[in-house]
C-alpha cells in the first residue's frame, strides 16, 4: 500500500494544475466567445452572420477534432508557448484548446434556453447590448453556467488522462506508464480510484452550487 500511494498520491496535484489551470482559461475565453455567439447569431442581440459564421465555424473545427488527435496537431503551439511538447505545463496547451469551444457551445445554448421575454422585457425598458448580457443573460442562466463549468472540468480530468500517452504526467500517466508498460494492475486501479473520487467530488460540488444559486 505504501508502494502505492507513493507513486499516485504524487500524481493527484499534477493532475489538478492541469485540470485547474486550463478550466480557468478556457472560463475566461470561453465565457465571452460563448457570449460573441449568443449577441451575433440571427436575431441576436447584436445579430452580425459573418462574426457568427467565423466564431461558429472555429468551435465546429475544434469540436470535431478527437482529442488524441488535437493533442498532437497542436504540439508545435504547445512548444511555442511552454518551450517544451511533454509534461504537466506542456499538457495544459491542449487541454485548454480542447475546453474552449466545449464550453462556448455549451454556454451558447443555455442562453439561448432562456426566457425570451425577459429579454424583452429589458429591450422594451431601453437597456442596451451591454447591460441586457451583463444584467439580464449572464445573472439568469449563472445555475446553468456553473453546471457547463462542472461538466467541462469533468471532462478535462478524463481528458487530462489522455495526456499521458505523451507524458504528460498526473494520473493518466501513473495509469499507463505502471498499469500498461509495467503490468502493475493494482497501481492502475489506484489511479483509476483516485480519477474517480476527483470527478465525484467536482460534480458534487458543482451540483450543489449550482442548486444553490438556482434557488435564489
Amino acid at each position: 500500500m505504501e508502494r502505492i500511494l507513493s507513486i499516485v498520491l504524487p500524481a493527484i496535484p499534477e493532475t489538478l494544475i492541469m485540470v485547474g489551470v486550463s478550466s480557468l482559461i478556457a472560463v475566461i475565453v470561453g465565457l465571452p466567445l460563448g457570449i460573441l455567439l449568443y449577441t451575433t447569431q440571427q436575431g441576436g442581440l447584436s445579430e452580425n452572420p459573418t462574426v457568427y459564421k467565423i466564431l461558429d465555424g472555429f468551435v465546429n473545427v475544434f469540436r470535431s477534432l478527437p482529442f488524441a488527435v488535437l493533442m498532437l496537431l497542436v504540439m508545435p503551439l504547445t512548444k511555442l508557448i511552454v518551450g517544451r511538447r511533454i509534461g504537466t505545463t506542456a499538457s495544459i496547451v491542449p487541454l485548454t484548446v480542447t475546453a474552449i469551444p466545449f464550453i462556448a457551445r455549451i454556454l451558447e445554448g443555455n442562453f439561448n434556453g432562456l426566457d425570451k421575454g425577459i429579454i424583452e422585457a429589458a429591450k422594451a425598458m431601453g437597456s442596451d447590448t451591454h447591460t441586457i448580457v451583463k444584467k439580464v443573460v449572464l445573472k439568469e442562466s449563472l445555475p446553468q453556467t456553473i453546471s457547463t463549468v462542472t461538466m467541462t472540468i469533468i471532462n478535462l480530468v478524463g481528458q487530462s488522462a489522455i495526456v499521458g500517452l505523451i507524458g504528460g504526467g498526473g494520473l493518466g500517466d501513473v495509469a499507463l506508464r505502471y498499469g500498461y508498460s509495467r503490468n502493475q494492475i493494482d497501481i492502475l486501479w489506484a489511479a483509476c480510484i483516485a480519477i474517480i473520487i476527483l470527478v465525484q467530488l467536482v460534480q458534487f460540488i458543482g451540483n450543489n452550487l449550482s442548486k444553490t444559486l438556482d434557488r435564489k
